[in-house]
């Protein structure tokens, strides 16, 4: 897939919209379509999102600016015209870097997706959405209707206009699970898009407009699966605004934060295996790799925080666990901090995220060293009655990544010393947290950020006033480092695209194992009358019905039908969907001036009546049957090899028609 730019300036923003308690329209049913925010609200989200609208508008004109002028400066031989040229292509990447800046200041204001509880927590990182524009499918969709399904575009008006709104509602998600379920619905539905207007012999000719997440840099592609890639960012992206908005001060809203990281997590991961050569950096493999490791760390510091939550300051095991949790923590966030450091993300990952990481890990190592040295000085013992003094002494040295040397656990005044080196260490950490949050500019904005550090800080420096005593003059304590460990590791989760039932807007068109995209048919009117012998034709299955079979000589050959038709309409009812039995009974009831049928044969069908040596006979039907079988194999194993979006549609089961094993024949 090529990058291109688009050229226009019309466009929408798609994580605006009025807070999280507005709930989706008819959100139970699938017949309806469910309903985005009003982006007109004036909330902080959206006062943002306006803003970053406006920024993307900007940065768009700019690059197609600095595109026109780069063409002029290659197609000219003008020596003065170069010069004039270099010098606007000088205020041009000016203006452009300054643009970036500031939409790198909004895309780092991560105060308006926090939690608004009163309690003081450790602000988490969101990813805002990816913006697109407003498209008009309505011609493209209307003349593949008239020229594939040769049916009457108009009558498919109510349809069109139903997709399109719910794509229009699509960008503006609510901040909640309604949200989450309107763009599933939207992705599931386009898995039917893609069964009923891309054919792999023509285009439909829709661009689908996208702006990268971070940068703002517009993308364009007529792939389908660029949409559905873009849709799945966004399903990733709202689940980390969830999961920050959560109250953590309680047990219910970390396990809710959790599950909504865990769900990003997924979302990312499955678009990073699923998706190959992006459009859009925010969609390549390195910075959804560096995504999924930065919610996994965000998971794993809501784990330590109900750890955290339940310390008791005389409890040797818990203390211990949350020394170990917060080593976990810092641990992962170094490694969010390597994947942000690759050579093509360096440049690309705002630099309050980076900030925000490097104060995280600092933060929750010196949280572990004071647990711990909490743990060597308050402690009373094991929670365990029964557990002796040497499951004490055990724990406190295997909470270490090395024994401590020279220092006898047993002895109180050891103990002391080693925690009181514990807690130099918690010192330094907290200082140097607090010194990175001090150096970037949207941190130190942060007042929630500043409070937490700070308090930290505190605590560690009046518990070593504390334990400290002026006449100590002992030879200074080393203290090793903390073993990280958990006791709930992250748990991805894949995104369950089957929680979200739909029905297919345009099933009017017919049932998808036929009247897809990907299938070629001839439609034909038969006239039947009853003969003596009966109808001479034998049905099978329903959704449509199918002709299994034809009596040579009898009514139905004479009428024109064949083996591989597909019943569509008696008399002019139509009976796509109809079920076996309902086509039967009208059959049965065929009157003395029979019955007008239109029926429709693939092309796959045509193809392998020229090429049979006879017609007639049991065992060409069984032949025919046989070969429909392997016809249905074949297009199953060419359709999972078509593209990504294929295997993307396929992950959840609608039923669309099957054959039964029962037959009737007349």
């Amino acid at each position: 897939m090529t990058e291109k730019f688009s050229n226009k300036s019309e466009f929408m923003m798609c994580d605006s919209g009025s807070d999280e308690d507005i709930t989706a329209e008819d959100g139970g049913s699938t017949e309806s379509v469910r309903k985005g925010c009003d982006p007109l609200v004036s909330t902080q989200r959206s006062r943002l999102q306006q803003r970053r609208a406006k920024l993307n508008q900007q940065i768009n004109r700019e690059l197609r600016l600095r595109s026109g002028a780069e063409n002029l400066y290659r197609a000219s031989s003008n020596q003065k015209v170069k010069e004039t040229v270099a010098l606007e292509l000088s205020f041009v990447n000016s203006n452009l870097q300054l643009l970036k800046e500031e939409l790198e200041e909004l895309n780092s204001s991560m105060n308006v997706y926090q939690t608004e509880s009163e309690t003081v927590s450790v602000p988490m990182i969101p990813l805002g959405l990816k913006e697109t524009k407003e498209i008009d499918m309505t011609v493209p969709l209307q003349d593949f209707i008239s020229e594939h399904y040769s049916e009457d575009a108009s009558l498919y008006l109510n349809e069109i206009r139903d997709f399109m709104e719910l794509r229009q509602s699509m960008r503006t998600p609510s901040r909640n699970e309604a949200g989450q379920e309107l763009l599933m619905d939207y992705y599931n539905q386009l898995y039917f898009l893609d069964q009923r207007f891309y054919s792999p012999h023509r285009s439909l000719g829709v661009h689908f407009h996208w702006y990268d997440s971070l940068t703002g840099v517009p993308s364009v592609q007529r792939a389908l699966a660029f949409e559905k890639g873009s849709v799945l960012f966004n399903i990733g992206a709202l689940y980390t605004q969830i999961g920050a908005r959560q109250d953590r001060s309680t047990l219910t809203g970390i396990q809710s934060a959790i599950d909504a990281f865990q769900r990003a997590a997924g979302a990312f991961l499955y678009l990073q295996e699923n998706f190959s050569h992006a459009p859009s950096l925010d969609m390549s493999s390195p910075a959804l790799s560096m995504l999924v490791r930065l919610m996994v760390a965000q998971v794993q510091e809501c784990v330590c925080e109900k750890v955290i939550l339940n310390v008791q300051h005389n409890n040797l095991n818990v203390l211990l666990q949350a020394a170990q949790e917060a080593a976990r923590v810092s641990d992962v966030y170094s490694l969010v901090l390597q994947a942000m450091s690759v050579e093509l993300l360096k440049d690309y990952v705002p630099f309050s995220w980076i900030s925000m990481v490097q104060v995280k890990t600092h933060h929750f190592r010196a949280l572990a060293h004071y647990y711990t040295a909490v743990a060597l000085c308050d402690a009373s013992g094991m929670s365990d009655e029964d557990e002796d003094e040497g499951g004490e002494i055990k724990a406190l040295v295997q909470v270490h990544t090395r024994r401590p040397e020279k220092l006898n656990l047993q002895d109180p005044e050891d103990k002391r010393r080693l925690g009181k080196a514990h807690l130099r260490k918690a010192i330094i950490r907290h200082e140097e947290a607090l010194r990175l949050h001090g150096v970037c500019k949207m941190l130190r904005k942060m007042d929630i950020l500043q409070e937490v550090l700070s308090h930290a800080h505190a605590c560690s420096l009046e518990k070593y006033s504390e334990i400290d005593q002026e006449d100590d003059f002992c030879e200074v304590a080393e203290a090793p480092e903390i073993q990280s460990h958990t006791q709930q590791k992250p748990d991805i989760k894949t995104p369950d695209f089957s929680g979200v039932r739909v029905t297919d807007i345009f099933q009017r068109l017919g049932p998808l194992s036929v009247f897809a995209a990907r299938n070629r048919w001839v439609r034909r009117h038969a006239c039947l009358l009853r003969g003596e012998a009966g109808l001479g034709l034998t049905l099978r299955g329903d959704s449509p019905v199918l002709v299994a079979g034809v009596l040579p000589g009898g009514c139905a050959a004479e009428a024109g039908l064949r083996e591989g038709d597909y019943i569509v309409a008696v008399n002019g009812a139509d009976c796509r969907w109809a079920e076996h039995a309902k086509v039967v009974h009208t059959l049965k009831s065929c009157s003395e001036r029979g019955l007008e049928l239109d029926v429709i044969t693939l092309h796959s069908h045509e193809v392998e009546r020229r090429m049979s040596p006879s017609p007639g006979g049991e065992k060409e039907c069984q032949s025919g049957s046989q070969r429909r079988a392997g016809r249905e194999d074949e297009r199953r194993s060419s359709s999972s090899l078509r593209n990504w979006s294929w295997r993307l549609g396929s992950t959840f089961s609608l039923s669309f028609g099957n054959f039964r094993e029962s037959e009737s024949m007349f």
